[in-house]
């Protein structure tokens, strides 16, 4: 049974920083493509950042390229996002998924494993 749960979410003042971690178990890193969307009330779930098996794949949308980055450490199956100079707009629900398949996107459709969330609330 695949498992996947998230960490790190919080408040904090714009500009500022978060790190949110992700874990799962159940799934072979060198199977699972992982990736990072938000969803805020009333709103579709977003793709914000996606990491392959080869740490060297990654996507980010373009709400946050240049300022979040994507990490995975295989050995641990775990997968971080590093959100750097924060908006008011990255308030939202953050939730990790995974998928059983090397490659990754930032479509939801993609992904059969999700998380519960974790909140990043970012205020002025």
């Amino acid at each position: 049974q695949v498992q996947v749960a998230e960490s790190g979410g919080d408040s904090v003042q714009a500009g500022g920083s978060l790190r949110l971690s992700c874990t799962a178990s159940g799934v072979s890193a060198n199977d699972a493509g992982m990736a990072w969307f938000r969803q805020v009330p009333g709103k579709e779930r977003e793709g914000v950042a996606c990491i392959g098996w080869n740490v060297g794949n990654t996507f980010y949308s373009d709400s946050v390229k240049g300022r979040f980055t994507i990490s995975r450490d295989n050995a641990k199956n775990t997968v971080s996002l590093q959100m750097n100079s924060l908006k008011l707009e990255d308030t939202a629900m953050y939730y990790c998924a995974a998928r059983s398949r090397p490659g990754c996107g930032l479509s939801s459709m993609l992904y059969s494993y999700w998380g519960q969330g974790t909140q990043v609330t970012v205020s002025s």
